[in-house]
């Protein structure tokens, strides 16, 4: 399912970047997780769980990469993020260039025993301007 998702946003993608001039975005999801085990929910009273009397569910470790960009002139859209998570543990960072013409930075990272952290820079593009001649 993921890869027909995949193939139509590259495919609705290339359709409008011919008609709308060059730009350019890319998708990377990568998943490394383990196959789904059997863990039991709740105390098996069928009060916890579904709702349906079930007091089993599945879990499977967490573990992925994720990254997209992109970059369109004509709108002045640029952005991308990385995010990777190995089990409790995310880390990642992501970029936009700001409509007043900075660029804002973060880099962030999360676990269950320090909480969520980020660090955020910004980044001022000078614009130069061309000399008029007289």
């Amino acid at each position: 399912m993921y890869s027909k998702v995949i193939c139509f946003m590259t495919l609705a993608s290339l359709v409008w970047a011919n008609e709308h001039g060059t730009g350019y975005s890319s998708l990377h999801i990568s998943r490394q997780d383990g196959k789904p085990e059997l863990v039991q929910v709740g105390h098996g009273d069928g009060k916890e769980g579904h709702g349906h009397g079930a007091s089993y569910d599945y879990y499977a470790y967490p573990k992925y990469n994720f990254e997209y960009k992109v970059e369109d002139p004509h709108t002045g859209d640029i952005k991308s993020q990385h995010e990777s998570r190995d089990g409790d543990v995310v880390k990642g960072y992501y970029a936009l260039h700001q409509p007043d013409g900075s660029e804002r930075v973060v880099h962030y990272e999360g676990d269950k025993h320090t909480g969520f952290h980020a660090d955020v820079k910004y980044g001022t593009h000078h614009i130069v301007p061309k000399k008029q001649e007289q």
